[in-house]
């Protein structure tokens, strides 16, 4: 090896540690900034469903219920039956 490749070595060795925290530091500091962003996203699609779902609760006033006459029904299954 060459003598600059040589002191490169020994340098790259020497700074190895802070190397190595300055890439976790990095590598940390992504992971937290996904999830940050994920966080957001789902805020506000969560956001966006409860206000076109509050738009739709709010216009309608009133329920309005509908009853259903099952006689034909079981006239029909008592005919089945005899």
């Amino acid at each position: 090896m060459s003598q600059k490749k040589v002191d490169q070595y020994k340098n790259q060795k020497a700074n190895r540690k802070q190397t190595m925290k300055k890439e976790k530091r990095i590598i940390l500091l992504e992971k937290i900034g996904g999830c940050v962003l994920c966080v957001a996203i789902l805020f506000w699609a969560g956001f966006s469903i409860y206000k076109y779902a509050g738009k739709d609760t709010s216009s309608t006033a009133s329920t309005t219920t509908t009853s259903v006459d099952m006689q034909a029904i079981s006239d029909y299954y008592s005919s089945l039956s005899q």
